[in-house]
């Protein structure tokens, strides 16, 4: 989403965002600043299964079909991932999680659609490498629409421990959080079921490792969910200024997110409040 239209969302929220409860506010640090010239519109962030301290992030539309993997303590690119075959329309989403089979896969949500007018959209599931080195993957594309008509979507959410997905649209009053069916079936249009009514212009979303929660962030906050989708809000934060907040994502202990943005190359660590951190239980399976 480009120029003008970009700077009027952005207005929209924050108006959007004096209506709703005062968020607490939350202590951040900037954990590291990304050199990496090729990331100038960061939209997607998830965190390996397979590697320690590293992130996938992917670029918005535009960047090709490719994942980046980094190191989340200091930034630093350690493989480039291009996807074969891959359409590449709007990338907007990603999210780490296991298929059926428990093996780790990295889900890439090509389901941008600025006009709500596609008669599908498709996430991709990557198997995650093994080892970190730059190359070329084949990826499983499944196709789906939604029950009622055409949307924009920038966040997919994934269960750690198993193959189910959510996607949530991006509008200006509200969005909405979909279900997809699970298994996903290839060579077929699946249909993601509706369950309930979000928060407008959100920008992405994460469960965490642990399954316990999730988030949701738009420009402005991030809104922390008990359980899995649909879940209970339980938090409400206010996250660092930037430009245009895109991308979140959960700390391997759950104890903290971590956010980018497109045009703004610091990562940055965002506290979760304390309460939510002692209150935790076991993942809630759905």
């Amino acid at each position: 989403m480009k120029g003008a239209l970009r700077a009027t969302i952005f207005t929209g929220i924050v108006a959007l965002s004096m209506l709703a409860p005062t968020p607490a506010t939350a202590a951040d640090d900037v954990v590291c600043r990304f050199s990496d010239s090729r990331f100038g519109e960061i939209s997607g962030m998830a965190p390996s299964i397979r590697h320690p301290d590293v992130l996938w992030i992917h670029n918005d539309s535009g960047g090709g079909p490719r994942l980046f993997a980094v190191d989340s303590t200091t930034c630093e690119t350690l493989a480039t991932v291009t996807v074969k075959g891959a359409r590449a329309r709007d990338f907007e989403a990603m999210a780490s999680g296991r298929d059926g089979n428990g093996k780790p896969v990295l889900w890439l949500g090509d389901v941008g659609d600025n006009l709500d007018s596609w008669d599908s959209v498709e996430v991709l599931a990557i198997r995650e490498p093994k080892r970190l080195r730059s190359r070329r993957v084949s990826a499983e594309a499944f196709s789906f629409t939604y029950a009622d008509r055409p949307h924009n979507a920038e966040t997919l959410l994934a269960s750690p421990r198993g193959g189910r997905l959510w996607v949530v649209t991006k509008q200006l009053a509200h969005g909405s959080l979909y279900r997809l069916p699970s298994p996903l079936r290839p060579g077929i249009v699946n249909v993601a079921k509706k369950l309930q009514v979000e928060g407008g212009l959100i920008t992405d979303g994460a469960v965490s490792p642990q399954g316990d929660r999730y988030v949701l962030r738009d420009y402005v906050d991030a809104v922390i969910y008990d359980g899995l989708p649909p879940g209970t809000e339980v938090a409400r934060i206010r996250l660092p200024y930037q430009t245009q907040g895109e991308a979140i994502s959960w700390s391997s202990d759950g104890r903290s997110l971590l956010v980018t943005s497109e045009r703004d190359d610091r990562l940055i660590r965002v506290s979760v409040p304390l309460v939510l951190r002692q209150a935790r239980r076991e993942p809630v399976a759905r």
